[in-house]
């Protein structure tokens, strides 16, 4: 299940597209999701064929969790090793290796010294919860490292003492993954809970978030442990009756039902943002003559269809300036920014049943204006159709909102975690302008920045506007 946002838990899967069988290829569309917020469609990102749907349709499941098994496309019949599972035997030599492409990562990935692929985030969760990544299996895309992989290992480490007191192994089951000196001394970590409920760590921090009491929620994991993914599911203040729902409780059952899910998930998001984020606010005004001129230039030689709007103008210069400030484009991490390689901008886009959602225009920066109009105009048609892709969501560097076909001057938006910018554009207004010693009338624009005190300043703040400004001034060249 893949985090499509900093506001996501987990995800129900509403369709498969694929069965077992099935050959699939990088970029394929294979299932739809439904989340708090919107229907997405869940892409693919290595070629081969499916071997197993491991989560059935209708079923809520949490981030990180295994929906299917894709087997590469060299890759020889499934071997079952006996537990403890040895490790993976090398391929002949006269085998080709599977194709594998390389992930879409945003956050850049740290390299811990055995070759495994790590990003920040899953480095960070590894070392709370005291797994040793250098001694985990990743089952991620060309063997990284996830987070389902460092829960599992954490989980399988409770299992551990029971199986040393001789209760029954599964045939088949996996060994307990190796785990740091500190989970094997940290009795918090490998013992029951305060409460006296034995839980994992994820478990026990995501309950604690969502105020439940470990002691009324069922456990399904080894020895009646409490897992993440019993946790997931609940909704928060059930702490006094948080027995197991009835099936088919999570599911919406109407538009309205619907609608106070967004706006609970949207809140709760906003809520933690303006709590933890240090934000602060600039904003200035953009003389758009220039820009105006180029435009309408422009559209003479196009179609109706092809016609360019100022917005798409403002989304390329956001884009293009992190180039010169690049403390706005990235992601805060483990309370340090992390840059961001690519520029994947999100557009807040309303949806027609109310609610925002800001998918991404990937590699923003490198698209033509033609490109990115289109690019665009598609990603706003399919969001308010509910088909946006889980790679749209998962992975906007910086977001840019626009409120001016509303009549809004300027807008102060709050930061998605784990983001560091956003930025704001009003209407495109005739107003009183003053240059080279003469005042005139002349289309304007409200810029604004609510940006990550943590990640930038001021200063650096002032530089990124400015630097909007200049590519405005400069439409024939964006």
């Amino acid at each position: 299940m893949p985090s499509l946002g900093a506001d996501m838990d987990a995800g129900k899967i509403t369709k498969w597209l694929v069965k077992p069988g099935d050959s699939v290829r990088r970029g394929d569309i294979v299932a739809i999701i439904e989340t708090e917020k919107s229907t997405m469609e869940v892409e693919i990102f290595e070629s081969g064929v499916v071997e197993e749907l491991v989560v059935p349709e209708g079923q809520q499941v949490p981030v990180g969790a295994v929906l299917a098994r894709i087997a590469g496309e060299a890759a020889a019949a499934p071997v079952v090793s006996p537990a403890p599972a040895p490790p993976p035997a090398p391929a002949p030599a006269s085998a080709p290796a599977p194709a594998s492409a390389p992930p879409r990562v945003t956050r850049r990935p740290d390299r811990v010294p055995a070759g495994t692929v790590v990003s920040p985030v899953v480095r960070h969760l590894a070392e709370r919860m005291g797994v040793d990544v250098h001694r985990v299996a990743g089952t991620g895309v060309g063997g990284s490292v996830t987070r389902a992989d460092v829960e599992r290992a954490a989980e399988r480490h409770l299992a551990a003492p029971a199986a040393v007191g001789g209760g029954p192994v599964p045939t088949g089951a996996p060994s307990p993954a190796p785990v740091s000196d500190a989970v094997r001394s940290g009795a918090a970590r490998s013992s029951p809970s305060a409460t006296g409920v034995r839980s994992s760590p994820l478990a026990r921090r995501v309950a604690a978030e969502r105020g439940l009491v470990l002691a009324s929620i069922g456990g399904s994991g080894p020895g009646g442990a409490v897992t993440v993914r019993d946790v997931a599911p609940l909704a928060p203040a059930t702490a006094a009756a948080a027995a197991p729902a009835p099936a088919g409780a999570e599911a919406t059952t109407g538009a309205a039902e619907r609608q106070e899910a967004m706006r609970r998930a949207i809140g709760s998001l906003m809520a933690r943002s303006k709590r933890e984020i240090p934000h602060y606010y600039l904003s200035t005004t953009i003389d758009m003559s220039r820009a105006a001129a180029w435009l309408e230039a422009a559209n003479e030689k196009r179609s109706m269809a092809d016609r360019l709007v100022n917005s798409v103008l403002l989304v390329k210069a956001a884009a293009l300036a992190v180039a010169s400030v690049p403390e706005m484009n990235g992601f805060m991490v483990d309370g340090r920014f992390e840059p961001s390689a690519d520029v994947h901008v999100g557009v807040a886009i309303s949806l027609r049943a109310g609610g925002v959602i800001a998918p991404a225009v990937h590699h923003a920066d490198r698209l033509s204006v033609d490109e990115l109009m289109a690019a665009v105009r598609d990603l706003v048609t399919r969001t308010r159709k509910g088909v946006v892709r889980s790679s749209e969501m998962s992975d906007p560097t910086i977001t840019v909102t626009n409120l001016g076909e509303l009549g809004v001057d300027s807008v102060f938006g709050v930061i998605y975690p784990p983001q560091v910018a956003l930025v704001g554009f009003g209407r495109v207004a005739e107003r009183p302008w003053a240059a080279d010693g003469m005042v005139g009338v002349r289309p304007c624009v409200t810029a604004t920045l609510s940006a990550d005190h943590r990640a930038s300043d001021g200063h650096r703040g002032g530089r990124f506007l400015a630097a909007i400004d200049r590519l405005l001034q400069r439409p024939e060249e964006l």
